[in-house]
């Protein structure tokens, strides 16, 4: 009747939808199946994503979200609306109010852009989360105290990597590679190597199986068969991969995270240094669970690195601890206050 507080993890790969005083989390893919005669959306969500790469020609399966923020903003206004209503934010009488996560990198452009394209989908009021504090707080981090935490986020289009202390962010880096990345990584070693295309849910499905940030898994060597076509033939192609061919293939953007990881150690004030290395990273995000990814942090970093429960929920979960306790962060400063131009 009065309508639903939502929080939104707005990522590229998914959308992650926590609804105040509900059980569950709606959890779907950010695709949007497109009628290109009439422009009209045909599908959204996991329906839209099982088109992708099958479509026929008057038909498109697209992503409006890259690099977690706005590629196409209309597309994207309809998908949120869409999720609004299935997480019960229409109420008869008002509109929720909507927390909504972008990365800590983001321009004012575009954070303006999802604040208005999130108001024009049916929000009475939009606060906007960086992506490392709904982490935190979904990982059951206290923020509040004067002390310091890092967190490691690796999405689907970017890794946030933060030092937060006082329920703020103190230090950060916003990087744009994240799980599409290394999909994308293994498509590319794929083609060079063994001059065959395969597709991005197939690279997907390797990463997930046989991925490793290691040269072997922790459960040993692996190996999968995988299909796609032959670049000199044109004809389909079957080849058989192990963890060391995809560790070849990751190393880059693994290696690119990890840059990162101590660019802002770095930064870091010796304080708040000295308490993350009692506390150690705490890393969210589904880029994290690929196998031994915590262990080369530690490796490199000499910190003590764990994979936070829920990973790839915490953000998510971290909007739901945000509606919570809206009043208080509101006053403490928690939501950003970039200035509106």
């Amino acid at each position: 009747m009065f309508g639903t507080d939502i929080g939104i993890d707005l990522g590229t790969v998914s959308i992650i939808v926590y609804a105040k005083g509900k059980e569950g989390l709606i959890n779907e893919p950010s695709v949007v199946a497109v009628d290109c005669n009439t422009n009209e959306i045909i599908s959204i969500g996991e329906e839209a994503r099982k088109m992708i790469g099958k479509t026929p020609g008057n038909i498109k399966a697209i992503r409006p979200l890259r690099k977690g923020v706005i590629a196409d903003y209309d597309t994207t206004e309809k998908m949120m609306r869409y999720f609004i209503a299935k997480a019960g934010g229409k109420g008869w009488f008002f509109k929720p109010r909507v927390v909504i996560c972008i990365p800590s990198g983001a321009t004012d452009v575009e954070e303006r852009a999802v604040k208005e394209a999130t108001l024009s989908a049916g929000a009475r009021e939009a606060y906007i989360l960086e992506e490392p504090v709904a982490a935190a707080l979904g990982a059951g981090i206290d923020i509040s105290q004067a002390e310091g935490n890092l967190v490691v986020d690796i999405g689907g289009g970017t890794t946030d990597i933060a030092v937060l202390s006082l329920g703020g962010v103190v230090n950060s880096l916003s990087l744009r590679v994240g799980g599409d990345d290394f999909d994308e990584a293994i498509v590319r070693f794929i083609r060079r190597e063994y001059n065959m295309m395969i597709g991005e849910r197939t690279a997907e499905d390797v990463k997930i199986k046989i991925g490793s940030a290691y040269p072997e898994r922790k459960d040993g060597e692996s190996t999968m068969a995988i299909r796609g076509r032959d670049l000199l033939t044109g004809l389909p192609k079957s080849l058989e991969v192990t963890t060391a061919t995809i560790y070849r293939a990751l190393l880059e953007p693994v290696e690119a995270i990890i840059a990162a990881v101590k660019e802002v150690l770095e930064c870091t004030p010796p304080e708040l240094a000295a308490d993350i290395i009692d506390k150690g990273v705490v890393m969210t995000g589904g880029g994290s669970l690929l196998d031994g990814f915590s262990d080369i942090i530690t490796e490199r970093t000499n910190l003590p690195a764990i994979v936070a429960e829920n990973a790839v929920l915490c953000v998510a979960l971290g909007t739901g601890k945000a509606l919570e306790n809206l009043d208080l962060l509101k006053a403490t400063g928690t939501f950003s206050t970039r200035k509106r131009h």
